[in-house]
């Protein structure tokens, strides 16, 4: 690179000879910053998605290329944190795409020691089952002589960035299976 080069690619020469004394215009810009590209410009959609970490359920626009997480940033239109996130908001892209995130049901059989992997049929049947037998044995027809239909073997505890819609489609569901201890970690 040839001395008279270096001095017109220098940011206070540009600043200086192209009428910007504040340096906040094209002298700012270098090579390097002219052909530096955004992590999204390559995305195929744009998912409008809630944090997964906390109580406040800031708003997330997810980036998907090719029918995968590209990147994750705060979405400007979310009037809860009008695009931004928090630390832990941020690194969510881990959560998706991490090499530690799991991509299988792992079940450990009771008193067991070791775990091991289920197709997402046969866990689902599992669930399913013990939902009915909880809910059975532990129904209540009737205490102390009043009326009750409930049943006291199945609880709910929704997590803190479940929306109104999930919360209430929760609600009817577990008062639909007799449920009455029902809360969410949010208002706890």
């Amino acid at each position: 690179m040839g001395l008279k080069r270096w001095v017109s690619e220098w940011p206070v020469y540009r600043q200086l000879t192209e009428n910007d004394p504040t340096g906040r215009g094209a002298a700012a810009k270098s090579r390097i910053s002219l052909e530096l590209t955004p992590r999204t410009t390559n995305a195929d959609k744009v998912v409008k998605s809630v944090c997964p970490y906390c109580a406040v359920g800031c708003g997330q626009n997810v980036y998907v290329e090719n029918e995968k997480v590209t990147q994750i940033e705060g979405d400007p239109d979310s009037p809860v944190s009008r695009g931004r996130l928090c630390p832990k908001g941020s690194a969510s892209l881990q959560l998706t795409t991490g090499s530690a995130r799991e991509h299988q049901v792992l079940y450990r059989k009771p008193y067991g020691t070791e775990w091991e992997t289920l197709d997402l049929e046969t866990a689902m049947d599992m669930i399913a089952d013990r939902t009915i037998a909880a809910r059975a044995e532990g129904w209540q027809w009737e205490v102390d002589g009043k009326r009750t239909r409930r049943t006291m073997g199945i609880a709910s505890l929704g997590g803190a960035t479940l929306d109104n819609e999930e919360n209430y489609l929760i609600k009817k569901l577990f008062t639909a299976l007799g449920a009455i201890q029902i809360e969410n970690q949010a208002r706890i």
